[in-house]
């Protein structure tokens, strides 16, 4: 059985056109591989990939300058930027539901992990 990965997305691509993601979602993302095995980073806008990653959400991570915060939602691009009037773009703690704050260095980054196997998270 397949163990979890991760998928480093954000930066100007998701800013750009990436789309929300909730922990339970079924994604697909072409990625390449980052610093590990079991790592790899969301491509788009041309840029070659190496595979594909197919699965379910089971994690969520907004990393920011003081480290990991697990987060309930990664909202989309045009919310994150402040363009839509339905989203205002805020991330939650998992869990509590509060508001999170995170200083990033430059553009919004998050780690989704995907369980490939498509198995239910436990809450």
């Amino acid at each position: 059985m397949p163990e979890p990965v991760v998928v480093e997305v954000g930066g100007w691509e998701h800013l750009c056109c990436g789309g929300a993601v909730e922990i339970g979602d079924e994604v697909e993302y072409p990625v390449v591989q980052a610093d590990g095995a079991r790592r790899f980073a969301e491509v788009r806008h041309g840029t070659v990939r190496t595979q594909t990653i197919r699965g379910r959400v089971v994690d969520l991570y907004a990393v920011g300058r003081s480290g990991r915060v697990a987060v309930e939602r990664i909202p989309d691009g045009r919310s994150l930027r402040g363009f839509d009037e339905d989203d205002d773009g805020h991330l939650e703690a998992r869990w509590t539901g509060q508001p999170v704050e995170v200083e990033w260095d430059g553009d919004p980054e998050f780690e989704v992990v995907v369980d490939p196997s498509g198995r239910r998270p436990r809450r």
